[in-house]
């Protein structure tokens, strides 16, 4: 790369560079967020491996959320200052690094720190901070675009429980590992550097390619809060079929094939969801798109706990995964049309790191409700309670938001 590529002017707003961009973001998404979904498919066998209850066993998952959290909100404000593409190199290799330095640990405390240190930081490049670049290129179709950049992690999601149960039983979890490490790196780094561009002078405020903020009588640091609540709440909801839902197959007896089976069907269904959240968004905005979905998973959590066949089950994942797959890309368009574009890196991360915590908070608190219930019944009736206060405060977002529209008729 030359000192020319750096300084060379980005295409338009809502151009066709920024349509191939987005693209490219989705593919690099569906390779990278493999360091969300790998943990979850080899929870079993890891448990097995190191003999431990199902609460230690999902402690790698929470590390992995957490670190996944903490660099939402660090590359966020990496991104706000210098740009994409440098942050997504470093993570990109940090990710590669922590799966092959995970396929030869050799206690659950070393697996459980390189899931933590070094694939859930760099996994975070392909969430948050991906959406937030994504968003500055876009203002017609914002709500499209931000929600195509994070059905990446949902592609991933339907992708790999589906090719990692072949390659363990064929080769067992650690190759498994050390073959996804490498090919992360093979792949991940060249579509990091397609992405070298800045974003373009009309994302900047008050350009005419701008989109103006809309007023809110709150603060921005109190409509962060409440933003950060809700995130919480949902994602806390959100985990328990996500992170249990092969496990829980096998307690009933259906083998860990069918539950990988319903994590992808799950995860299908939640491209198709995040999909057609953004279309919904762009005609009544991201508060009421992400008031809709959020009752949706309220209802299909509810339905786990009677319809526990097999059949069933697989019905049931599906209506869950097209109640949720628009939740969260919601919060980074409501970042967008509330608070500042020159913020958006640090914001979308910030509410980000809180659904984040609520996932590896619920995947943890799930594992933990098992092994005092010996059931998972309380556990998704514990789902539903956040997922209450979720629409709690979604609630009181839009209450405030009317008030303003009220004040200004």
């Amino acid at each position: 790369m030359t000192r020319t590529d750096l300084n060379r002017p980005s295409p338009g707003i809502d151009s066709s560079y920024a349509w191939m961009r987005l693209a490219i973001s989705m593919l690099l998404a569906t390779i990278g967020a493999v360091g969300m979904w790998a943990v979850v498919v080899v929870l079993p066998a890891v448990q097995a491996e190191f003999g431990v209850d199902r609460a230690d066993a999902s402690m790698p998952y929470t590390a992995t959320m957490i670190g996944f959290a903490a660099g939402n909100v660090l590359v966020g404000r990496a991104i706000d200052r210098m740009g994409y593409w440098i942050p997504a190199l470093f993570s990109s290799v940090a990710l590669s690094a922590g799966l092959l330095l995970a396929a030869f640990s050799t206690s659950i405390l070393q697996f459980t720190l390189a899931q933590g240190v070094l694939i859930g930081v760099g996994t975070s490049v392909i969430f948050g901070p991906l959406i937030a670049d994504i968003s500055h290129w876009f203002n017609r179709r914002r709500g499209v675009a931000v929600t195509a950049a994070a059905a990446g992690n949902y592609l991933a999601g339907a992708l790999w429980p589906t090719i990692m149960p072949t390659l363990i039983k064929a080769e067992g979890w650690r190759f498994t590992y050390a073959a996804i490490g490498v090919f992360c790196l093979v792949t991940m780094v060249p579509l990091v550097l397609l992405l070298r561009r800045g974003a373009p002078d009309a994302a900047a405020a008050g350009s005419p390619g701008s989109r103006p903020v809309q007023p809110i009588p709150m603060s921005p640091a109190a409509l962060q809060t409440l933003l950060v609540v809700a995130g919480l709440g949902c994602c806390v909801a959100m985990s328990m079929p996500q992170v249990h839902i092969v496990a829980y197959c096998m307690d009933l007896g259906y083998g860990m094939a069918h539950g990988a089976d319903m994590l992808s069907i799950m995860m299908a269904a939640g491209v198709v969801s995040r999909l057609a959240s953004g279309f919904i968004a762009d005609r009544i905005g991201g508060a009421k798109t992400l008031l809709i979905g959020s009752v949706l998973q309220c209802l299909s959590l509810l339905f786990y706990i009677p319809f526990d066949g097999l059949a069933s089950l697989y019905v049931v994942s599906l209506v869950f995964g097209l109640s949720q797959g628009g939740i969260v890309p919601c919060y980074a368009i409501i970042v967008r049309e509330y608070l500042p574009a020159k913020e958006a890196g640090q914001r979308i991360g910030i509410v980000m790191m809180a659904t984040i915590f609520g996932m590896a908070i619920g995947g943890w608190m799930s594992g933990w409700i098992y092994d005092l219930t010996g059931s998972y019944a309380a556990a998704f009736l514990n789902g539903i309670a956040w997922n209450l206060l979720n629409i709690v405060a979604i609630g009181l977002f839009m209450w405030k938001a009317r008030q303003r529209t009220a004040i200004a008729a």
